[in-house]
């Protein structure tokens, strides 16, 4: 008999399993229905000994201190301020857009009151900004929007951005100055071991117990449990009740190449002719030395793993049936991206399963052998 179940060895996951065995002293089983733990934030060494991620390149930002401060008990870090280049027009530019993006590609020797200005007089002002076009264009103006964005979150999202909450491209800056930093927060760092050696640390306690390629449905009803943490597709969980929430996917090629560097960031964005979105090298991130080095190409897609909820209002809707599913469910807590259809950040999603353990540790007394809830095992 386990005091808990979670479905999940992602951050959210693994997060709450952490926290419950270490301060609760509760037992607890955790399930992931691929081969290893750390969900897509999982890195691994390639036949080269390179150190890549399996998922896509995973930054770590954060402006909590809480946060970075408990993360930091399963790892030492290695700093790192991650830039990023587009390709455009032949030329590889800094993005977010900035002072310094604007006066290479157009020739221009604008200061940054000047760049301001340049953006205002190009700038187009819907009466409402709703999609991510309008937040765009009305930053830019359209010239740059089909340079550097529409390319991109049309390959991203499979849909024109016309189409997109404007959520999705809200959440890249424009500046005037010359930061080309992708991100401006407080603490940036990487994992010094990885990713997956941090996790290890965090999932190491002895009443945490894990079960790797198994599925919720293998062992629902057969394992008994008190509660259930899930960090699965919500719509899953229902068994696709009012029918399937829309994904976006990604298909990665992994390669070495006998450089020792290939490009000149960690990554680059291709946002107008190619199939890829974006090229990863890693050892920019790790800061690993080695005579090659490993490269990953994103493609987007519509079938594969759930990794991006399409932000579109019928979307919403039909989460929101599924939600208020979730909230009459006894003894059963929903986190994480998947679990919530949202897009958060790792240390969102961290902050998050810290929120939900708070909350449990306030409401639910720990577990005794009198509280087992068959319901929620077999249900």
């Amino acid at each position: 008999m386990f005091d808990w179940l979670i479905v999940g060895a992602g951050f959210a996951g693994s997060v709450l399993a952490e926290r419950i065995a270490s301060q609760r002293g509760e037992s607890v089983l955790v399930i992931d229905r691929r081969p290893h733990i750390s969900g897509n934030a999982y890195d691994r060494y390639d036949e080269a000994g390179l150190l890549i991620h399996q998922y896509g390149p995973h930054i770590f930002h954060t402006n909590a201190k809480p946060i970075f401060d408990y993360l930091s008990n399963f790892t030492r870090w290695r700093p790192y301020e991650h830039r990023v280049l587009a390709e455009v027009d032949g030329m590889l530019l800094p993005i977010p857009i900035n002072l310094d993006t604007v006066n290479r590609l157009f020739g221009l020797n604008l200061d940054s009151e000047g760049l301001a200005a340049w953006f205002a007089a190009r700038a187009e002002r819907p009466a409402e900004i709703r999609t991510s076009e309008d937040v765009v264009v009305s930053a830019v103006g359209r010239e740059l929007y089909e340079k550097f964005f529409r390319g991109y979150t049309k390959k991203q999202w499979g849909v024109e951005p016309s189409a997109l909450d404007k959520s999705v491209t809200a959440r890249v800056p424009t500046r005037t100055n010359r930061d080309d930093r992708y991100f401006n927060d407080a603490y940036q760092f990487m994992p010094e071991g990885g990713y997956t050696r941090m996790f290890e640390r965090m999932l190491g306690h002895p009443n945490i117990k894990i079960m790797l390629q198994t599925s919720f449905d293998e062992v629902r009803g057969r394992i008994p449990f008190r509660r259930l943490i899930y960090t699965g597709p919500i719509d899953e969980f229902f068994q696709f009740r009012f029918g399937r929430l829309p994904y976006r996917s990604l298909r990665f090629e992994h390669v070495t190449v006998n450089e020792r560097r290939h490009q000149p960031v960690a990554v680059v964005n291709y946002p107008q002719t190619q199939a890829y979105t974006r090229v990863t090298e890693y050892k920019h991130l790790t800061g690993q030395q080695h005579d090659r080095t490993s490269l990953t190409f994103e493609y987007p897609c519509d079938d594969g793993d759930p990794y991006y909820p399409v932000p579109r209002a019928e979307n919403m809707e039909l989460y929101k049936r599924y939600e208020r599913l979730a909230l009459a469910q006894k003894d059963v807590w929903f986190v994480g991206r998947l679990a919530t259809y949202r897009y958060y950040n790792m240390d969102q999603v961290v902050g998050q399963a810290l929120s939900t353990f708070r909350r449990i540790n306030q409401e639910v007394p720990c577990s005794t052998e009198g509280d087992f809830n068959p319901s929620v095992a077999a249900e």
